[in-house]
């Protein structure tokens, strides 16, 4: 009980304070903020204008940016596993993924038994819901409503998973009909309890699908390229030349159309092991559009193929086009469902106090390094956008410099509502950088973990990375790899063997040890499903 109530109680008789207590609670109840959570899948942050990167002119973001203008925009942001479900575990839970259970993608189903940040807000008199791309498998728990995708979710014409057990299609594109669920989840939800609601876009995830009233969006402009599209991997780890994930060696389906010759725009999807899974997803109506604007395109492209017109490097450079106009075109659709939940806000009279959050699990390889995908624990994959809008906390325009992490989001927001986990979490609540302060004691240096087995064969790698410097360990080939940030910031040269840098590496190498104990982070082994478990009380 704070002062106010304590003083309230102390001045009225004893068989009052119950009853007291009671409309005191929801009195000042209403003081707790609104939560809304929207979180996007593999958002690179040189597709947000917000963050001033090359594309802010060609692709703009005007309602995400919104956010930063009339709040604050975090440039020291990561993710502590970029991978799409531990991610999702660790901000639910505000641990570690060898903590909470959920390593790797393929380990099993998240346990939705333990503590997450939703029960506790829940539990405290918000009503929660969470609707779109959920990818732990277990059914979400904490929740008073849910609609979420079974695994990763589909584009065009998705099913969803409802609380009663049941899955239903749904006929639309996936981001708008996410929207829709939120915004009818809003309407009807309790009105008398503040709100949790976790808003979840698959886009612009693969296959980077666009709406298809987006089809054509960029066809004006040349994005421009990243200066490592053609990164020959040198003065570095080897296992860099053997990823899986080269827009040159692997994305062969951006232009493959020997799938399904009889439907020439299915080589538009992409990029699936299998292209024309989305496609195989659309009605007549939707295939007939997407041909008309993609079959011209792909017959074009085949021709100049077949004629020698094409040098390899031009075949990347137009696969390299093709991909990034339909992320961008996804990045859209999202930009605009931003901006519908804005202006819910604003015409419901709730914009003063609700938190509005914009994240995404982690960041995304926009061509560079050659590289699509994430996993790396290089900056374009770390880097999470982050931006927040609290009215009356957060100064418009704010740029916090402390570094902040995916962990830390569930400590934050139970801050935010006046509450304290009941156990020791690996994350920090960051709402002191939120008021324009940085504790003394804030942390110098995040630490990162990929457990992965393979996948795009990208290897399981462990390290730090401070504001100007990064150290990782790759265990399995007894590497380390550090990186200057600030006099390399594409990171192309490793510096772990310079003796230039051997006072660094020193210095590293402690953190490195202090933060792997300080989480009591796993040996090195090769981990299997359910290895390990996290008990709170021990």
């Amino acid at each position: 009980m704070d002062g106010a109530k304590l003083f309230i109680c102390r001045m009225l008789p004893f068989r009052f304070i119950p009853l007291l207590a009671c409309l005191l609670g929801a009195l000042f109840a209403a003081e707790r903020p609104n939560i809304l959570f929207i979180f996007s899948d593999d958002h690179a942050r040189r597709a947000i204008s917000a963050y001033g990167a090359d594309l802010a002119e060609i692709a703009p973001t005007p309602n995400i940016d919104r956010l930063s203008k009339e709040g604050a925009l975090f440039r020291q942001s990561f993710c502590a596993n970029s991978i799409c479900g531990p991610v999702r575990a660790s901000v639910m839970t505000g641990l570690h993924s060898h903590k909470n259970g959920l390593m790797r993608n393929d380990s099993g189903a998240f346990d939705s038994s333990q503590w997450n940040f939703a029960k506790e807000l829940r539990s405290a008199g918000y009503t929660t819901a969470a609707v779109g791309k959920w990818h732990l498998k277990s059914d979400p728990t904490g929740f008073d409503f849910w609609e979420v995708y079974p695994n990763q979710g589909s584009y065009y014409n998705p099913v969803f998973r409802k609380m009663d057990g049941s899955r239903v299609g749904e006929m639309g594109y996936c981001t708008d009909i996410v929207i829709g669920k939120a915004t009818k989840w809003l309407d009807r939800r309790d009105k008398d309890k503040p709100f949790l609601l976790m808003c979840q876009f698959k886009a612009p995830h693969r296959t980077f699908c666009p709406p298809l009233r987006h089809l054509g969006a960029f066809d004006d402009v040349t994005i421009p390229e990243p200066p490592t599209l053609f990164d020959d991997y040198a003065n570095r780890s080897k296992t860099l030349a053997e990823n899986e994930m080269e827009i040159d060696r692997h994305m062969h389906w951006q232009y493959d159309l020997q799938v399904r010759k009889d439907e020439p725009g299915a080589a538009g999807l992409l990029p699936n092991r299998f292209p024309a899974s989305e496609y195989g997803r659309m009605n007549e109506e939707q295939k007939a559009k997407w041909d008309a604007y993609y079959g011209p395109k792909n017959q074009e492209f085949l021709k100049k193929l077949a004629a020698g017109k094409l040098s390899e490097k031009d075949v990347v450079r137009w696969k390299y086009q093709r991909y990034l106009k339909n992320y961008l075109g996804a990045v859209k659709a999202v930009d605009e469902s931003v901006g519908k939940l804005l202006a819910y806000l604003d015409k419901h009279n709730l914009t003063d106090n609700t938190v509005v959050i914009y994240g995404s699990d982690q960041g995304f390889f926009l061509g560079e390094h050659g590289w699509f995908d994430k996993r790396w624990m290089f900056e374009e994959s770390l880097e999470m956008p982050f931006l927040i809008r609290w009215p009356g906390v957060v100064k418009p325009g704010l740029r916090p410099d402390g570094m902040i992490q995916n962990i830390d989001y569930a400590p934050t927001f139970l801050e935010m509502a006046g509450l304290k986990p009941p156990h020791k979490l690996d994350g920090e609540s960051f709402v002191p950088l939120l008021k324009g302060e940085t504790p003394r004691d804030w942390r110098e240096a995040i630490y990162y973990a990929y457990y992965e087995l393979g996948e795009h064969n990208v290897p399981q790698h462990y390290g730090v990375r401070t504001k100007r410097y990064k150290l990782f360990h790759l265990p399995n080939h007894r590497e380390w790899q550090l990186f200057d940030l600030e006099k390399d910031p594409h990171e192309l040269l490793d510096q772990s063997n310079n003796p230039e840098y051997a006072e660094v590496r020193k210095e590293l190498e402690v953190i490195y040890h202090r933060l792997r104990k300080q989480y009591d982070a796993p040996s090195y082994e090769k981990y299997g499903p359910g290895t390990f478990k996290w008990d709170p009380d021990k």
